[in-house]
């Protein structure tokens, strides 16, 4: 189908930047908003604003009739979900579809072969991509089989909820005294976040990286690699600061797992743009999810391979052929993300309200990813992300640098922010080394916080 206009179905940083890609294609765009978002930027710059509710997500950025009747009522013929919200709901995809629409992302058979996690696992060892050792399925009732399979594996065990994310419905083990009653409580939170109780168990790893893979895929046999993040920065399993490419990884690691990624792509049918998400430790590799859409920390891929990941993605999920091979991707230099994040540098409370002064930094290899401007209110309702300050440069220290440069011109009064917390990550010797496990950010602030008692 030949695209004329796309609906935005989300808000914020990642509703501007679909809207610029789309204007980059030639395309029309429709912004939905809530009542709180009437002034965000996107609204004001797309060609046509509709309103689909009030501030709750739930009535207007999760409200699936009313964001469909509004890409009726405009003419548009896609839908772009952007990230959190609708993004990776198979029933939402099958939705737009259904009533006509292109969803511009992955279809709803493989957002939910993807989105569970044992179906996800199963499709990724077909494609010889590393897992972690685990459970064949979700487990059963039989307290000793799983008694027996947790000794096989070896603690410490990790028991996931199989339609789980975003850092719920997981639980550690250490041994069978506490495996029983672990999986009994797991179950119950599956059950009551995902609707769904299904569990299963995979070895624990004590202090792994989190290294994930930026795929592009055309659902026409084609796919791509576009090489791999380090997002091992993190506070409560939420990413705080990503660099690539990823310290410490070789060019031979590198073009092991995306090529097994890219061919799984190609396996199941991908369309659009994806990520693998690995656990990386001691030198391996194991496969945890994949992300049925774009990442909020693409940006640091597209600097240094210079490829427009939104463009692709809009551009193939038209049907239209990958524009690229993978000959064509090259790595060159490092680069950072910092999420900007409206919240107190010390307590991480949000910190909603007015930019009474907004100072953006600038120069070469400096990239500002934003909705807000001076006199723009922050709302309590929502994600506390305003912006994310990407620099670029030829070597990893000379991005640390360029990144520090960059975070003391950064102004944003009027709200707090936790523009503090990234200068002193930046300054941070282990940073600095770089290849920092995923616990090491709240190890700091625990032991930040013990020194101040």
């Amino acid at each position: 189908m030949k695209l004329e206009k796309v609906l935005i179905a989300n808000r914020g940083e990642i509703a501007l930047r679909i809207l610029r890609a789309c204007r980059q294609l030639g395309l029309k765009t429709v912004a939905v908003h809530s009542t709180a978002d009437r002034d965000l930027l996107h609204v004001k710059l797309a060609d046509e604003a509709v309103c689909i509710g009030p501030a709750a997500p739930k009535d207007s950025y999760l409200n699936i009739p009313s964001i469909i009747a509004a890409a009726e009522a405009t003419g548009a013929n896609a839908i772009h979900p952007g990230y959190g919200f609708l993004s990776e709901n198979a029933d939402f995809a099958e939705m737009v579809e259904k009533s006509g629409f292109v969803f511009i992302g992955p279809t709803a058979d493989t957002i939910r072969l993807m989105g569970d996690k044992v179906s996800a696992k199963k499709a990724m060892q077909k494609a010889g991509v590393p897992c972690v050792p685990g459970s064949a399925g979700a487990l059963g009732e039989d307290f000793e089989e799983n008694r027996q399979l947790a000794n096989k594996i070896g603690y410490p065990i990790i028991i996931k909820a199989a339609g789980g994310g975003g850092g719920r419905g997981m639980r550690v083990v250490r041994s069978d005294a506490e495996l029983e009653e672990s999986i009994a409580l797991t179950r119950r939170e599956a059950d009551m976040f995902f609707n769904n109780p299904a569990v299963y168990m995979e070895k624990f790893l004590e202090n792994p990286r989190h290294v994930e893979f930026q795929v592009l895929s055309d659902g026409q046999g084609h796919a791509v690699y576009l090489g791999e993040r380090d997002c091992s920065m993190q506070r409560r399993n939420q990413k705080v600061l990503e660099e690539a490419p990823a310290p410490f990884i070789s060019e031979e690691q590198r073009k092991t797992i995306g090529s097994r990624c890219a061919q799984a792509c190609i396996d199941i049918g991908y369309r659009g743009a994806g990520t693998f998400e690995f656990l990386y430790e001691n030198g391996e590799f194991y496969f945890i999810e994949m992300n049925t859409r774009v990442q909020v920390e693409h940006p640091i891929t597209e600097m240094i391979t210079g490829v427009d990941i939104v463009r692709e993605m809009i551009s193939v999920c038209a049907g239209n052929p990958l524009s690229i091979t993978q000959d064509d991707v090259k790595i060159k230099g490092h680069a950072f993300e910092f999420r900007i994040n409206a919240e107190d540098p010390s307590t991480f409370m949000p910190s909603p309200g007015e930019i009474k002064y907004l100072h953006v930094p600038g120069g070469p290899g400096v990239r500002w990813d934003s909705h807000v401007y001076q006199g723009y209110k922050v709302p309590p309702h929502y994600d506390s992300l305003v912006g994310k300050l990407i620099v670029f440069d030829d070597t990893r220290e000379q991005a640390r640098v360029r990144g520090l440069e960059a975070l003391d011109e950064l102004v944003l009064d009027g709200i707090k922010t936790n523009i503090p917390l990234h200068e002193d990550l930046l300054n941070d010797p282990v940073e600095i080394k770089g290849g920092a496990s995923i616990h090491y950010l709240e190890e700091k602030l625990e032991a930040a916080k013990a020194s101040k008692k």
